[in-house]
């Protein structure tokens, strides 16, 4: 028997009338046969009609990178026409055609678009026509893709600057700051070497800094803006003094304190320079005096004085909603005012002049956690709620300290809790001595003190707005430009009890003061404590663990709120123990807040978080990973 072509063996079969019965089962297998031909040619040009679209799509953002990168026209359309072809997989590329149009030729738009198109050559059905007398024609069908150049990215490295960050990070040998610094400052020599490429583009690239710890250092310079609470208006401004303890109108009316517009005024000719001038913790620093020097002149004693203490920079957490939102800072709405933070001269701190053996003059103190004034004026009070009203008491910061006191040092007395370098705002690295600074900062940074993980990145928050405090980001509706916060953590959020620094609580405190102010105070009678605003953890148990429970839960909601309003967050955790159930809990947050890649995958197929779980020996390539993510968020709108 000879073989036969499958068209001739249905055209004999067709043409033999034998049999009225085969006849009709022929003549209905017709359709049938067609079918299942269109059937089988559909599932093959849709595979291959998927496969071109991706290959599209691809070839458009590796192109897009080549365009940025600074390639030649000639070398953009070379290198699309070869990764496209190259992700065809068993297509040939004889039947796809590429279309290329530069940004710089799309006039209208700016932006790159390809187009491809691909003959599709039918396996069956091409046959079936044939059969049924019709010329057998080859399908196809054409698809595009278009990518916008994004001319502009605006990140805010948010880095932990506390105490464990002197500690060497796991595997590197080197402690975590020193592996932190190395890492960051590469990743801003790779973002501006591509920012520099960008010449047609006021600013592509601008990183800000800022470091945070216990609190944020907003620079000491800004104690003028118009966004500092420099007239006492703020509810928290007031919130751990006692201005009545100046007395009244009526029981001291040479010095006492009046209440107006929300405001606390200096009454009485006893103030001096002073009088009828707003009274606010600015006042306490610039008005704070210690002898520096005396001599004996006709027999008396002469006496110059100096102020030993300035206000460091930072500022204490703003009540709840505020303290979560980039919210503009108005005085029609005081609680939305920044308030310097002042830690207050804790109770049982006594100036008492002494001489050693020696003959030598010191001043001996003892009391509680932050004790830096003499308040010896009510020294025989007792109790909580007495101590509590001894530790408010403010004429004791207008008494002048002898020679001798000892004075608070940097980080300490009312600058407790503020052990960080200022934020540096966002820079343009597109020049060299927009890097020098932006490394200059991060080379300045210092390991001291406590971790508020949500104070940072709300900071690293503002610091990206367009609006006060810092106005340095572009518009928020501004298209074609991103806004990037990187958070990076060694450890979980830290909130400590007197006792856990083996300290006492005389006044019933329930914390050591930070910019949350004290867990065991709100800034009225009636209001919740700060540290416990919105949160649903217990707000009787004052415990280190569950103060950091309750600021996990505002860093939860922060996070929410800056992704709602467009902000792209990229978490880190350096050498945090799943095993441990705080840094499990922090790990846990961090990857909860971490906006999804618009680029990677991960195992499951999904996108993949922007979340990094680092080691000492591994931060510096993720910190690589980090700015491959920033230079696709210039590529894809």
């Amino acid at each position: 028997m000879t073989r036969q072509s499958f068209s001739s063996l249905i055209s004999d079969f067709l043409q033999d009338t034998r049999g009225n019965y085969a006849l009709m089962t022929i003549i209905a297998a017709v359709p049938l046969f067609g079918a299942v031909a269109l059937a089988v040619d559909y599932s093959e040009m849709s595979r291959e009609r998927q496969m071109t679209l991706n290959a599209l799509d691809a070839a458009g953002i590796a192109t897009a990178q080549r365009i940025l990168e600074g390639a030649s026209d000639t070398d953009v359309r070379d290198y699309a026409g070869k990764f496209f072809n190259a992700n065809l997989g068993n297509i040939n590329p004889d039947r796809a055609k590429l279309t290329v149009i530069l940004p710089k030729e799309n006039v209208k738009t700016g932006t790159l678009k390809m187009s491809a198109s691909l003959s599709y050559d039918p396996v069956f059905f091409g046959t079936f026509q044939s059969l049924m007398g019709k010329q057998a024609s080859a399908l196809s069908f054409a698809a595009a893709t278009e990518v916008k150049l994004k001319n502009t990215i605006e990140v805010a490295l948010v880095l932990d600057n506390s105490g464990s960050m002197d500690y060497i990070g796991s595997g590197s040998g080197k402690k975590r700051m020193v592996v932190l610094k190395d890492a960051a400052k590469q990743l801003v020599d790779t973002m501006a070497a591509e920012s520099a490429k960008m010449k047609q583009v006021d600013k592509p690239v601008q990183i800000g800094l800022v470091p945070f710890s216990a609190s944020v250092n907003v620079g000491p310079a800004n104690r003028v803006e118009a966004w500092m609470d420099t007239t006492g208006v703020s509810p928290v401004h007031h919130e751990n003094f006692d201005w009545s303890s100046f007395g009244t109108s009526k029981t001291s009316p040479n010095q006492y304190v009046e209440d107006l517009n929300g405001m606390k005024w200096a009454r009485g000719k006893d103030w001096g320079v002073l009088k009828d001038k707003v009274l606010t913790r600015f006042t306490l620093y610039d008005t704070m005096q210690r002898i520096a020097s005396s001599k004996t002149v006709n027999n008396k004693p002469t006496y110059t004085y100096a102020n030993p203490i300035s206000w460091e920079g930072c500022v204490e957490s703003r009540p709840y909603p505020y303290n979560v939102t980039d919210a503009v800072a108005s005085k029609s709405t005081p609680a939305t005012m920044f308030v310097p933070m002042f830690g207050p001269d804790e109770v049982g701190n006594i100036w008492t002049e002494q001489q050693n053996s020696r003959g030598q003059w010191f001043v001996a103190t003892f009391g509680s956690n932050n004790n830096w004034w003499d308040d010896s004026s009510q020294s025989t009070d007792s109790g909580t709620a007495t101590q509590l009203k001894r530790q408010k008491n403010m004429p004791k910061y207008f008494a002048i300290a002898p020679q001798t006191a000892s004075m608070p040092e940097a980080h300490e007395g009312p600058n407790a809790s503020c052990t960080t370098t200022a934020i540096l705002p966002l820079t343009d690295i597109s020049n060299s001595t927009g890097v020098t600074r932006v490394k200059s900062a991060i080379n300045g940074m210092i390991s001291l003190g406590a971790t508020n993980v949500p104070e940072g990145m709300a900071w690293g928050w503002r610091v990206l707005s367009s609006q006060a405090p810092f106005i340095g980001g572009r518009s928020e509706t501004e298209r074609g430009n991103d806004k990037v916060v990187i958070v990076l953590t060694d450890g979980e959020n830290t909130y400590y009890t007197p006792s856990s620094l083996r300290n006492n609580d005389n006044a019933g405190l329930k914390s050591t003061y930070s910019s949350l102010g004290y867990a065991g105070l709100g800034y009225n009678t009636t209001t919740t404590p700060r540290i416990f605003m919105n949160t649903s953890v217990s707000k009787s148990t004052h415990t280190n663990d569950n103060y950091a429970k309750a600021m996990n839960q505002q860093f939860s909601a922060l996070c929410s709120n800056a992704k709602a309003a467009g902000v792209v967050v990229m978490t880190v955790a350096l050498d945090l123990n799943l095993k441990d159930t705080g840094e499990k809990a922090q790990i846990e947050a961090l990857s909860a807040c971490a906006s999804d890649s618009r680029f990677r995958k991960d195992s499951s197929g999904k996108a993949a978080k922007l979340f990094w779980n680092s080691t000492g020996a591994t931060l510096a390539d993720d910190f690589k990973s980090i700015a491959d993510e920033l230079s696709n968020l210039r590529i894809v709108s």
